[in-house]
């Protein structure tokens, strides 16, 4: 059984940087998409990143664009999202999850999300003002 564990949130001063981590384990998949969802309070989950190894082509949402760096480490199974020059609007529970759809693109729709098999259980940054 694959699990996702997420680590790395935390409070944090606008301005500041945080590196989430995603560390999957039960993992041994070659072709998957990982994608970084987030949820505020009273708001809905949104996709803010994604990469997928069909063409290793990576997505961020225009709000984090420029600023969040989503990477890979397949030695570890472990997935990074680097965020810089954090916003409080950036405060939410984040989340990663694991697609095995192929071809292994990315795709954070609301009608895709459905379709990521599996889930961390998410973890909490907060950006304060």
């Amino acid at each position: 059984e694959v699990q996702l564990v997420e680590s790395g949130g935390g409070l944090v001063q606008a301005g500041g940087s945080l590196r989430l981590s995603c560390a999957a384990s039960g993992f041994t998949f070659d072709d998957y998409a990982i994608g970084w969802f987030r949820q505020a309070p009273g708001k809905e989950l949104e996709g803010i990143s994604c990469i997928g190894t069909y063409d290793d082509s990576t997505y961020y949402d225009d709000s984090v664009k420029g600023r969040f760096t989503i990477s890979s480490d397949h030695a570890k199974n472990t997935w990074y999202l680097q965020m810089n020059g954090l916003k409080p609007e950036d405060t939410a529970v984040y989340y990663c999850a694991l697609d095995l759809r192929l071809p292994a693109v990315c795709d954070l729709s609301p009608s895709s999300r459905a379709g990521f098999d599996y889930w961390g259980q998410g973890i909490q940054v907060t950006v304060s003002s």
